[in-house]
């Protein structure tokens, strides 16, 4: 099956992609390789809408800390960013799953761009409709009423300060299952081999 795939994106992918590729040449080409990857992302269906779906980012570091300063792959585009882990350089990928656990839609963004910010994207919000379960770093007055307005009812749990709202049963439950994402990301990460930060 392997060999099928890599027959398929070379003749699919060819002048998008140089023929023996390298980090410092692949990054590059980046435009090139990133009209491929939204063709790639386009062309195939990931995941189907339900009317449930569940977002959150994870942290991809592209180099340890100690070597924020004297690293060059990324050098323009990597900025330092803040998780609930601690200070990280590199990028944010912000995933929307649906409630079987396939991904309907993905965002890279820079490290120190604000988890909100990706849902203010249309394209990212493409087909996403009904309820949307976040963590409390998603939680905005302005956001959770323009989500409203676009059929997205934003479900989050409240911070320890803010008054509580009144939810279902369901709505507690959906909550408790957007741990589901937290077990694609770190598929992602660990099997996948997304993140690479040997450098």
């Amino acid at each position: 099956f392997q060999a099928l795939l890599q027959v398929i994106c070379l003749q699919t992918f060819y002048t998008s992609f140089p023929p023996a590729c390298i980090v410092q040449p692949f990054c590059g080409i980046g435009k090139r390789s990133s009209v491929a990857t939204d063709h790639l992302h386009q062309g195939s269906a990931i995941g189907y809408m339900h009317g449930i779906s569940f977002v959150d980012s994870t942290p991809l570091r592209v180099c340890h800390n100690q070597r924020i300063l004297i690293h060059k792959t990324f050098e323009r585009l990597a900025t330092r960013g803040k998780c609930s882990m601690g200070w990280f350089f590199g990028f944010k990928l912000h995933l929307i799953i649906n409630d079987k656990g396939e991904i309907l839609n993905f965002m890279f963004t820079p490290a120190n761009v604000d988890d909100r910010e990706s849902l203010k994207h249309g394209n990212f919000l493409k087909n996403i409709k009904g309820k949307l379960c976040a963590d409390k770093g998603y939680i905005g007055q302005a956001l959770f009423e323009n989500l409203f307005l676009n059929g997205i009812q934003l479900l989050t749990k409240v911070k320890n300060n803010m008054k509580n709202s009144l939810m279902s049963i369901a709505e507690k439950i959906l909550l408790w299952k957007r741990a589901l994402i937290e077990t694609v990301n770190d598929e992602l990460k660990n099997i996948a081999q997304i993140e690479h930060s040997r450098h």
